[in-house]
């Protein structure tokens, strides 16, 4: 089963740096959806990995 993720950022900076973080980790980059507009970045991902990727997400201060 899989999850989107959904967290919002303050900079396109910090959207950079949580797509390559997450590319590093495997996710795989169609699996990424990056919106610029509303600074946000969406992952889908399989439930079992929603804790790792959470605290990648968190390192990165998100807003919400």
């Amino acid at each position: 089963m899989s999850k989107t993720i959904t967290k919002t950022f303050k900079s396109h900076e910090a959207l950079s740096n949580v797509k390559e973080d997450l590319i590093a980790t495997g996710i795989e980059q169609e699996q990424i959806f990056v919106d610029k507009d509303k600074n946000q970045v969406k992952v889908i991902i399989p439930k079992e990995a929603e804790p790792e990727i959470l605290e990648i997400l968190s390192r990165h201060q998100p807003l919400d």
